[in-house]
């Protein structure tokens, strides 16, 4: 198996968002959409926790855990970089400050869990080349159960985000 120790290429990495952004808003319509028609990475995640609830099978699919995450990796990639090129924007005419700085903060996590996937990644895929399966039976699943909890709770947030945003533009309340 070829290392996964590699850069990720530029198309396939989020951008890492400005520092501070003096304003930025979501399309909520393009926001969901992505959400609800990237199934696959949503599969990939389920494959992966379902693997992972097993570790006892880790080792003998130690080769598939570490390509899943792989794969999970660049599902993930692009699925950010959709998010980011079509449902984040800056600078827009008007935007509710509070809203702005909640989109602005989800926006930066896509960095930080694409490195933790990379990371996780790279530390299985080592595990794997040299043939420590105790320690890939053990860290990765904990390390992963980690990762898919923090992810998941991104998208919630995102979600509600959506739903909050698609409310103020129309008008809507509770």
């Amino acid at each position: 198996m070829a290392s996964l120790s590699r850069p990720p290429s530029a198309s396939n990495t989020p951008r890492t968002a400005p520092a501070h952004s003096a304003s930025v808003t979501i399309n909520a319509a393009f926001l969901r959409e992505i959400k609800e028609v990237h199934s696959d990475l949503r599969d990939e995640l389920a494959a992966l926790q379902l693997l992972c609830a097993r570790p006892i099978s880790i080792r003998s699919q130690s080769g598939e855990l570490v390509q899943r995450l792989a794969d999970l990796l660049d599902k993930l990639a692009l699925h950010f970089s959709l998010e980011e090129a079509y449902g984040y924007f800056d600078d827009p005419v008007y935007v509710n400050a509070a809203l702005s700085q909640r989109v602005d903060s989800l926006r930066r996590e896509h960095a930080a869990l694409y490195t933790q996937l990379c990371r996780l990644t790279d530390e299985a895929d080592m595990l794997l080349r040299r043939n420590k399966l105790a320690a890939l039976t053990t860290i990765v699943p904990v390390a992963f159960d980690r990762f898919a909890k923090k992810l998941l709770t991104h998208e919630q947030a995102e979600m509600e985000l959506t739903q909050e945003a698609w409310c103020d533009d129309f008008g809507v309340s509770d």
